[in-house]
C-alpha cells in the first residue's frame, strides 16, 4: 500500500432503511470480496456487514462493520485502488456509530432514498459530515421504487442541507421501469446487466432522453463553472470540453466541500452500483488530501500556550509518511473473549506486530501482539500498519478516542464528540446468583459505547442504564440475554430531566469556620447568570478578580466548589444546566485560607445563596419525530400528536404518502411504535432523534415533581 493516492477511506451513511448495506453488499460482490449477495432481510443468513444475530434477525445495523475492498475500472482508465468502507447504522440510537467513525474516515456516500429524500437522519448525518469536514457525494438510492423523483431529493438536498448538489447522472427510465442512467461526463448511457447486474453496457443515450442529457449537462458545467476559471471561459467560447478537465473540477470541488456530486441507481436491483465505485476512486479524497492535525503536548508547546493570549495548544500538522513517529487514533473499541478489538486509523508512520507504543491519554506504554485487518466480524493477520491504513489491535487495553504515539512525539488527536444520554432504565438480574454476569455485561458495554451509561441511584441502590433511546437500551438488555444468558427485571423508562435557572442572582457569601488548630476562611461575591437556552456548555466559569482579591491558587478551587453543586437541583435532583458564574470579589485570610476553604465556601454559596433564589424551572427533552404513513391516516396522527403536547411542523404528501415532522416531548413517547401501528393498520413508520432541551411548562412540572417526591416518600417507608 505504498501509493497512497489510490487509497480511499469512506463511510456509507444514511436514514433508516435507505439501503446503505444493501449498497454495500453490492460493493463488496462487484469487487470480488464475496461470490454471492445476500440481502439485509433475506433468508439466507442476511447482509455480511450485519454478522450480529440481533441485525440479522431485526434487519438493522446496529453496529458499524469495516472492510477492504480493491476496485478498478480498465474502462475508464482507473488503476487499482484500496477502499477501506465502513458501514454505519441509520438509527440515531447508534448515532455514535456513525460519530466516530466520520472522525476517522477522508470521505463518504451519502445514501439517500429516492421517495423519502432527505430525512430526519439524513439531517443529522450531514450535520456529523459537515463537524468533521468530511466531503461527500451523494447516491439517490430506490429509483425502481413507486414515487421515485430524483429531482425532488436534489430540491431537498439544496433546500435542507444547504448543499450545492450537482447531479453527474439522469435516470434511464423511471420507478419500475428504471433501467440505468446517463453518464454526464461521457454523455454515454450506463446498464447493467446479467444475473447480478455485474455487466457494464456503455452504450449510446437514448434519443427521447438526448435533448434532456444536453441541457442537464449544461447546468452541470455552469455548477462548475463557478469553481474554475478556464472552464467558464471554455463555456462562454462554446468550446467542448475534455472529460479529463470536468472529472478534475468536480474532484477539487467535491474536496474543498463546495459541491455535492450527486449519483442515482439501486443497490437492490443491481443497477449502476459500479459508477458509485468509480466516484469514490475519483472525486474523494485519498489520505494526503486530507489536512489532518495534532495538538502538541511537549513541554515547549505548553508552556508557550501558557504565555499565549489565548492559551491554545500549538496544532502540528500530520504527514501520511511511513517513516515519521507512528501517530493513530483509537476509534472503536469491542470487548471479546480473548481480549478487547481495538479499531484503529494510522495517520503516520507504521504500526508493526510485536512493538511497543504510547498511550497519550495515560502515558502507558503497550505492546502490540497481533494485528488484523477486518472484513466485517471475520479478520486477517497481518504484520504492518501503514499510514493512511484502517486495522485493528487485538488485546490491547484502551479507551474508544485514544491516541497512540511511537517514539519522539508527544501528540493528541481531537477527540470523538459524544451526545448525552436521553433515557434511562432501572436494571437489576432476574436470578441473584446473575449479579455477576450483569456487571461483566454491563461493564463491557460502558467501554464499548460512550453513550451507554451505567448509574447508581444512590435513593433506591438501582442499578440505571442510561442511552440515547429506547431501542438502544432494548438491544443491550437483548444481547445482555443472549450473550450472557442473563435474565433481566426492567424497571419503566425515565426521562433525564434538567434543572436550569431563569434569573440572574448577587451572592456574597463568606465561610469562617474556627474548630481548634488552623480555621477555614473563604470568601465569594459574585453574580450567577442563566447562559442562552441553546449553550454547548452546561456550566460556564468567568474569572473577574482583580487586584489579588483572592490569590490566584486559590480560583480554580472556586471553580470546582460551584461546578461540584451542578449535579442535583433543587426542585428533583435532577442535574443542573445553564449556568454562568462570574467570580467578581472576595477576600481571603492568610493562615486559615486554602484550596478546600475556598471549595466549600464556593459549594455553599452555590447551595444556599444562588441555587434556592434563581427561579429553577424543569427542562424536558424534546424529540424531532418524522412519521411516513399513507395520507389517509393523516389527520388521526396529527391529532394524536397534539395530544401529546407535540408541535407539527410540517407535513409534505406526495403520491399517497405522507411525511409529517413534529416535535415531541420523550416522555410522551414511550409506546409509541404500537399506538402509531394501530392508527395506521401497521402501514406507518416513524423515527425519532434528540432535538433539544425546553422549559417544561408549569403543569407538567408541578406532575413530575409530584411524582418525584411520591417515589421518594415510598423509599423511606
Amino acid at each position: 500500500m505504498a501509493d497512497l493516492s489510490r487509497v480511499r477511506n469512506i463511510g456509507i451513511s444514511a436514514h433508516i432503511d435507505s439501503g446503505k448495506t444493501t449498497l454495500t453488499e453490492r460493493m463488496l460482490y462487484y469487487c470480488g470480496r464475496i461470490h454471492k449477495i445476500r440481502d439485509v432481510k433475506g433468508g439466507d443468513g442476511g447482509a455480511t456487514m450485519d454478522h450480529m444475530d440481533l441485525e440479522r434477525e431485526r434487519g438493522i445495523t446496529i453496529t458499524s462493520a469495516a472492510t477492504r475492498v480493491d476496485w478498478k475500472n480498465d474502462d475508464l482508465k482507473i488503476p487499482e485502488h484500496v477502499v477501506n468502507i465502513i458501514d454505519t447504522p441509520g438509527h440515531v440510537d447508534f448515532t455514535v456509530e456513525v460519530e466516530r467513525s466520520l472522525r476517522v474516515l477522508d470521505g463518504a456516500i451519502l445514501v439517500l432514498c429516492s421517495v423519502g429524500g432527505v430525512q430526519s437522519q439524513s439531517l443529522t448525518v450531514d450535520r456529523q459530515m459537515k463537524r468533521y469536514g468530511v466531503p461527500r457525494i451523494a447516491f439517490i438510492n430506490k429509483m425502481d421504487r413507486t414515487g421515485a423523483n430524483p429531482d425532488k431529493v436534489m430540491a431537498a438536498m439544496r433546500d435542507k442541507l444547504k448543499t450545492n448538489a450537482v447531479p453527474l447522472q439522469i435516470p434511464i427510465g423511471a420507478e419500475s421501469n428504471f433501467e440505468g442512467v446517463v453518464d454526464l461526463v461521457r454523455m454515454e448511457a450506463v446498464y447493467c446487466t446479467g444475473e447480478e447486474g455485474e455487466i457494464v453496457e456503455r452504450k449510446e443515450i437514448p434519443a427521447e432522453l438526448k435533448e434532456k442529457a444536453e441541457a442537464t449537462r449544461e447546468e452541470m458545467l455552469e455548477a462548475l463553472s463557478q469553481f474554475d476559471d478556464d472552464l467558464m471561459e471554455a463555456l462562454l467560447e462554446e468550446r467542448e470540453v475534455d472529460e479529463k478537465d470536468v472529472r478534475r473540477i468536480i474532484r477539487a470541488a467535491t474536496l474543498a466541500q463546495q459541491i455535492t456530486p450527486v449519483l442515482m441507481g439501486s443497490a437492490f436491483k443491481n443497477k449502476t452500483v459500479q459508477e458509485a465505485l468509480d466516484a469514490v476512486t475519483m472525486y474523494l479524497p485519498c489520505p494526503t488530501d486530507v489536512e489532518v492535525f495534532a495538538n502538541d503536548n511537549s513541554k515547549a508547546a505548553l508552556a508557550a500556550a501558557e504565555e499565549s493570549e489565548d492559551g491554545k495548544v500549538a496544532k502540528v500538522k500530520l504527514t501520511n509518511n511511513n517513516k515519521d513517529p507512528m501517530v493513530a487514533m483509537a476509534f472503536k473499541t469491542v470487548v471479546e473473549s480473548f481480549g478487547q478489538l481495538t479499531y484503529m486509523r494510522v495517520y503516520q508512520g507504521t504500526i508493526k506486530k510485536g512493538d511497543s507504543y504510547i498511550n497519550a491519554r495515560t502515558g502507558n506504554t503497550i505492546r502490540f501482539g497481533r494485528l488484523v485487518r477486518m472484513h466485517s466480524n471475520d479478520r486477517q493477520d497481518i504484520d504492518v500498519g501503514e499510514a493512511g491504513d484502517i486495522m485493528a489491535v487485538v488485546g490491547v487495553d484502551c479507551a474508544s478516542g485514544d491516541t497512540f504515539l511511537g517514539g519522539g512525539v508527544e501528540y493528541s488527536l481531537e477527540n470523538i464528540f459524544v451526545a448525552d444520554p436521553v433515557i434511562r432504565l432501572s436494571i437489576e438480574p432476574a436470578k441473584r446468583e446473575d449479579a455477576d454476569k450483569l456487571g461483566k455485561a454491563l461493564e463491557r458495554f460502558r467501554r464499548e459505547d460512550p453513550t451507554f451509561r451505567v448509574l447508581s441511584d444512590e435513593e433506591t441502590n438501582q442499578t440505571l442504564i442510561a442511552g440515547m433511546g429506547q431501542l438502544h437500551l432494548d438491544v443491550y438488555v437483548e444481547r445482555i440475554k443472549r450473550e450472557y444468558k442473563c435474565e433481566c427485571l426492567i424497571g419503566e423508562p425515565r426521562v433525564s430531566y434538567r434543572e436550569r435557572p431563569t434569573k440572574s442572582i448577587e451572592f456574597n457569601h463568606k465561610r469562617a469556620k474556627q474548630s481548634g488548630g488552623s480555621g477555614q476562611y473563604g470568601h465569594v461575591v459574585g453574580i450567577m447568570e442563566p447562559l442562552p437556552e441553546d449553550a454547548e456548555e452546561a456550566f460556564e466559569f468567568v474569572d473577574e478578580i482583580r487586584g489579588g482579591r483572592i490569590p490566584r491558587e486559590y480560583i480554580p478551587a472556586c471553580e470546582n466548589g460551584f461546578r461540584d453543586q451542578m449535579g442535583k437541583g433543587p426542585l428533583g435532583e435532577y442535574e443542573i444546566v445553564g449556568v454562568r458564574v462570574s467570580l467578581q470579589d472576595g477576600s481571603f485570610h492568610d493562615v486559615d485560607s486554602s484550596d478546600m476553604a475556598f471549595r466549600l465556601c464556593a459549594a455553599e454559596a452555590m447551595r444556599e445563596s444562588i441555587l434556592p433564589k434563581c427561579g429553577m424551572a424543569l427542562l424536558e427533552p424534546i424529540m424531532k419525530l418524522e412519521i411516513e404513513t399513507p395520507d389517509e391516516f393523516q389527520g388521526g396522527i396529527t391529532g394524536h400528536l397534539a395530544s401529546k403536547r407535540g408541535l407539527v411542523a410540517s407535513s409534505d404528501v406526495t403520491d399517497g404518502n405522507c411525511i409529517i415532522l413534529a416535535e415531541v416531548p420523550l416522555a410522551e413517547m414511550f409506546d409509541y411504535a404500537n399506538e402509531i401501528r394501530s392508527m395506521t393498520q401497521g402501514k406507518g413508520t416513524f423515527s425519532m432523534e434528540f432535538l433539544c432541551y425546553r422549559q417544561a411548562p408549569k403543569n407538567v412540572q408541578q406532575d413530575v415533581l409530584a411524582k418525584r417526591r411520591k417515589e421518594k416518600e415510598e423509599l423511606k417507608k
